[in-house]
């Protein structure tokens, strides 16, 4: 007596949830201008995780101010901001090697054990200068003290790893006023260095060749009333001596050459001369200096 083998009866599947479509497309994912839109006219800084830093590896900080604070480069907004790198010079582990306070913004090169120790310091400069700035500006103006945030978004950090980066950085910093065209205001542009920056401590400018060492810090006369930041001697070999061994970014030989506060890169790029002329080497700025005269002495010839 044969019988028929059944198949065994599969389960029905569950049907899913229905998806309600929306009528709207979404932002995010990878489509092309996805993500969240700048609320002001320059974008924010990025949150993403912050690399790992070394001690030896310098950091340049970006602080950018917001709108109501106005302009940094005024006296009371100055001796706010002093008070607050007196503030952060009580840390062992995060120091302040050059400020630069530019209008809307201020630079810093600094010093850090470590990640955790660069946040940190950062946090504490940034409470003590929003404090100190707050109450600078409310003795100025009438009405109520003024409260909230003075710095509009996180910090931008740029870790130094060479020595040519960590020669450009430090004219940067320090020669970044000739760069907002500060110098051609009055009366700024008398000075040979921006008294809002601490580039009268710089031991490294042309300018100290022919001075002792004992006497380098005295060579720029300031204002009267001057009070210099509060900062650190560098303690990394980039910011100490590394970046005398920059190299030329043409020929790739080293410059050796000290930095010039008279023609510094940013005034230089301003009057169109050739960046081995600026940053270059012996060889290089020569051979660019003769260029431009020769090409001044063709022009020059009646036609």
């Amino acid at each position: 007596m044969s019988s028929k083998v059944r198949p065994a009866r599969r389960k029905p599947r569950k049907a899913g949830k229905p998806e309600q479509l929306g009528l709207f497309k979404r932002r995010g994912g990878k489509r092309r201008g996805a993500g969240r839109k700048p609320k002001g006219p320059r974008a924010g800084e990025s949150h993403k995780a912050r690399p790992e830093l070394k001690a030896r590896h310098p950091v340049h900080v970006v602080l950018r101010a917001v709108e109501a604070v106005r302009s940094l480069r005024r006296r009371h907004t100055y001796q706010a901001i002093r008070w607050a790198t007196l503030t952060t010079a009580r840390r062992e582990d995060f120091r302040i090697v050059h400020v630069s306070i530019q209008r809307t913004h201020i630079h810093l090169l600094v010093e850090a054990d470590g990640k955790a120790a660069l946040s940190a310091g950062m946090q504490g400069f940034q409470i003590s200068a929003a404090k100190h700035l707050n109450a600078a500006i409310s003795k100025r103006r009438p009405g109520p003290r003024r409260r909230g945030r003075v710095f509009a978004d996180r910090y931008h950090a740029q870790i130094i790893t060479t020595p040519t980066q960590a020669r450009h950085t430090i004219s940067y910093v320090l020669s970044n006023w000739r760069k907002h065209e500060e110098d051609r205001r009055s009366p700024m542009r008398e000075w040979k260095v921006d008294w809002f920056s601490t580039a009268a401590m710089f031991p490294g400018w042309a300018e100290y060749a022919d001075e002792p060492e004992d006497r380098r810090h005295f060579l720029w006369k300031g204002p009267d009333t001057y009070d210099p930041l509060i900062v650190y001697q560098p303690r990394t070999w980039l910011l100490r001596e590394g970046w005398k061994r920059s190299k030329c970014g043409s020929c790739a030989r080293k410059t050796n050459l000290a930095l010039d506060g008279r023609s510094c890169g940013c005034s230089g790029r301003r009057q169109g001369l050739p960046l081995d002329k600026i940053f270059g080497c012996y060889s290089c700025r020569g051979k660019a200096r003769r260029s431009a005269t020769t090409s001044v002495e063709v022009h020059a010839r009646p036609h």
